[in-house]
């Protein structure tokens, strides 16, 4: 049988709409669209390239629980209320991804919150075991 699990990140996010922070299915680790608030504390900077940066590290806890790291993203999503958000971070996740190339995709689209600037989705490729 196919490994599922759920990891928990934490966030009330999870507790409210009743998700993880993400799942692995075999040696795939599917992370939720993650966004740019300090979910320790629930704070969210009013600037886009902060709230870039915050989602990275939010992301980067789950993928290490399930064994993998940045460099086995092989799919990322970027979700933007505004386009014009997207250009000023690139330096950000070009650091995160440029040796990677993962596959991506940008989307303008309303977020849950209008405090949001910026939701990142990625999916992982476990390393072989």
């Amino acid at each position: 049988m196919t490994e599922r699990r759920a990891i928990l990140g934490g966030s009330t996010f999870e507790e409210q709409i009743g998700h993880a922070r993400a799942v692995i299915h075999g040696d795939s680790v599917h992370v939720s669209g993650t966004t740019g608030f300090d979910y320790t504390t629930m704070a969210i900077s009013d600037d886009v390239v902060e709230q870039a940066e915050q989602c990275l590290r939010n992301i980067g806890a789950a993928p290490a629980e399930a064994g993998c790291t940045f460099a086995d993203v092989v799919r990322v999503r970027y979700l933007l209320p505004d386009r014009a958000d997207f250009e000023p971070c690139r330096p950000v996740l070009r650091r995160c991804f440029g040796e990677v190339r993962p596959a991506a995709t940008m989307l303008v689209c309303g977020l849950a919150d209008p405090r949001m600037k910026i939701e990142i989705e990625v999916y992982a490729q476990r390393p072989a075991r």
